[in-house]
């Protein structure tokens, strides 16, 4: 399998609510980094999608490329948040490195501002921008995912 091959297996076992397949595509030692967990390593990378991974995501991507160890894509999610149950659709443009077959760097690019307005209401509108609602969200995802048990 060719490295843009390798990512459209990424998104398509997310589309399907499919966290093991998606971790798969990983090499063991895999760099994740995004406005909401900040960097992660390995297998805490892994347990975020298994956390956040299900089947009221609907999930869209395109503009799937790769070149050499170099790829990316553009990616979209719509779901409910769950703390607040409103529904946020996120933008989001990807970039990745591979090595041996593998995604050795994951890193996701979204507007946080525009994430926050959807997800969080009227406190993300006002402070979206700050670090401090980012710190406090990245905070909360943190230990969300330190508390999950795969």
């Amino acid at each position: 399998m060719d490295n843009k091959e390798l990512i459209q297996q990424f998104y398509t076992s997310f589309a399907k609510g499919d966290a093991n397949g998606m971790v798969g595509c990983y090499a063991d030692d895999v760099v994740f980094e995004d406005p909401a967990f900040g960097t992660l390593h390995s297998e805490r990378a892994k347990n975020m999608w298994r956390m956040l991974v299900n089947p009221n995501i609907t999930l869209m991507f395109n503009n799937v490329w790769a070149e050499g160890d170099k790829g990316g894509a553009h990616w979209e999610a719509t779901y409910i948040f769950s703390k607040t149950g409103n529904q946020v659709v996120n933008k989001i443009d990807a970039q990745f490195k591979f090595k041996d077959g593998k995604i050795i760097y994951h890193k996701d690019h979204f507007n946080f501002w525009k994430w926050s307005r959807q997800a969080l209401g009227i406190s993300g509108l006002l402070l979206g921008w700050t670090p401090l609602l980012k710190n406090k969200v990245r905070q909360t995802a943190l230990a969300k995912l330190d508390s999950f048990k795969p």
